[in-house]
């Protein structure tokens, strides 16, 4: 009951201590995993202050393997679980302006490497994509919630907007659609207690090599990307 009343105060603290910490580390004086060490370490306290129990099936992706990640988003625990989950992918999250806008935690997310994209600036959000691609050039594996928010309605995705797909196609790295599922249960969007009984899965799907695609079909890879993880976050949903 401690946790489920008092979980959000709690990461507050948490989340200003290991930004505090992240703003400390020089990327240009670091080590890869020096780098990533107090992200990492943020995603495993907020799970384990949650007390959240997650059973994820990531297939056959390699655990260290440089891709670009598609994600349903339904809370603000999504991003501590994908932290957790894909520890050793270098993951880097495209988030909202909003966020990099939060004293002190918004600029440990810009230095930490995360990209900030405004989407009520077209073009700010061009140059935030070409950002991602360069990113991920660099190594890094972006994380992307094509559906632009967290959805309220857990019967099914929401429609995806089509940043991600430009992202994939301009980097030319494999792309994992990651479908979750309970995140939305466990602390929906507007609550601030969370019930952490529900189990939170989630699952890779098979890669998806983007030269299918040109970025001419960019809106039809996004609807066979959409169909696609519907139909696993469904099937996700009815195991409960």
């Amino acid at each position: 009951m401690f946790r489920r009343l008092f979980f959000v105060p709690l990461l507050w603290i948490v989340t200003v201590y290991y930004s505090y910490r992240m703003m400390r580390v020089d990327p240009e004086a670091c080590t890869p995993e020096e780098y990533d060490y107090w992200g990492l370490k943020w995603g495993a306290a907020a799970v384990k202050l949650a007390g959240i129990r997650i059973e994820a099936d990531l297939g056959g992706i390699n655990p260290k393997g440089h891709y670009v990640f598609i994600g349903n988003h339904q809370s603000n625990l999504d991003i501590p679980v994908l932290f957790e989950v894909l520890k050793g992918n270098r993951i880097r999250f495209v988030a909202k302006k909003s966020l990099f806008d939060i004293p002190l935690y918004g600029r440990a997310l810009a230095h930490a490497g995360h990209i900030c994209i405004d989407r009520e600036n077209r073009r700010s959000a061009m140059k935030s994509l070409n950002e991602a691609v360069d990113r991920a050039k660099e190594g890094i594996s972006p994380v992307v919630f094509p559906e632009g928010t967290r959805n309220i309605h857990l019967e099914e995705l929401m429609k995806f907007k089509v940043g991600g797909m430009i992202i994939a196609l301009k980097s030319g790295l494999p792309v994992v659609p990651v479908v979750i599922a309970n995140t939305g249960r466990v602390m929906p969007k507007g609550r601030l207690t969370i019930d952490n009984r529900p189990v939170v899965r989630i699952k890779a799907l098979p890669v998806i090599d983007p030269a299918k695609y040109t970025l001419k079909e960019r809106e039809q890879f996004k609807d066979d990307l959409y169909e696609m993880m519907n139909a696993a976050y469904k099937e996700l949903l009815a195991q409960g």
